[in-house]
């Protein structure tokens, strides 16, 4: 089973069956908002979640990632939420950008 620890969400972890799934997918199957302004489509950097250990259990960034990388609107340590499989256990954090106004934060 796959934990994905949302830092400044108060600690919070949650839990993923599969071994191959993005990590808003998972998000949302554990009823965390989190925000995406394109539907998931890879198209914005609306879902960016901040990689702070655990790279090692995501598989390779894709072409929009890198796109985005190459444009400077992925910095280093940041992945798209949609767009990233996660394939063990991750600790995150939701960036200050693209914090939703109803939600509580830590931190």
């Amino acid at each position: 089973m796959i934990q994905v620890t949302i830092q400044n969400l108060f600690g919070k972890t949650i839990t993923c069956n599969s071994k191959t799934k993005k990590l808003l997918d998972v998000l949302q199957e554990n009823y965390v908002d989190w925000m995406h302004a394109c539907g998931a489509k890879g198209r914005c950097t609306t879902c960016t979640a901040i990689i702070v250990e655990g790279k090692e259990n995501l598989e390779d960034m894709t072409p929009f990632e890198k796109k985005f990388m190459a444009n400077n609107r992925l910095k280093d340590g940041q992945r798209l939420s949609c767009q990233t499989v996660v394939t063990g256990d991750i600790v995150i954090r939701v960036p200050e950008l693209y914090k939703l106004p109803h939600q509580n934060y830590s931190e």
